[in-house]
């Protein structure tokens, strides 16, 4: 039941981020619970592969290059849809801070 309220309130982070940030457009609650599920399928196959393989620029950066791979996440998940949009990489970097920010609130009420 918690993997479900947390899938919804994923969804509604995404459309607030794209209420908050012009460079994020989600065509309505629907596709941003797609979305939602596509970045956290991402978040969970591809990115632990890429923070791997990233490990040596991570160090370098002290842990910055992170927020990189989070944007590509987000970047590609709305080169994968058709509802979820992202106006570039500086978008994708500002929408994941938000969607992430907003993600640690989620798992505050949820947990």
């Amino acid at each position: 039941m918690r993997l479900i309220l947390k899938w919804l309130l994923s969804a509604a982070a995404l459309l607030a981020v794209a209420y908050l940030y012009g460079g994020v457009a989600v065509a309505g609650f629907g596709a941003a619970m797609v979305a939602a599920l596509v970045i956290g399928l991402l978040n969970l196959v591809v990115r632990p592969v890429l923070v791997v393989l990233t490990i040596p620029i991570t160090l370098l950066t002290l842990g910055l290059f992170l927020f990189v791979i989070n944007a590509l996440m987000f970047w590609a998940a709305s080169g994968l849809l058709q509802g979820f949009h992202v106006n570039g990489f500086g978008a994708a970097l500002l929408g994941s801070l938000i969607y992430s920010a907003l993600g640690v609130l989620i798992d505050r009420v949820v947990t």
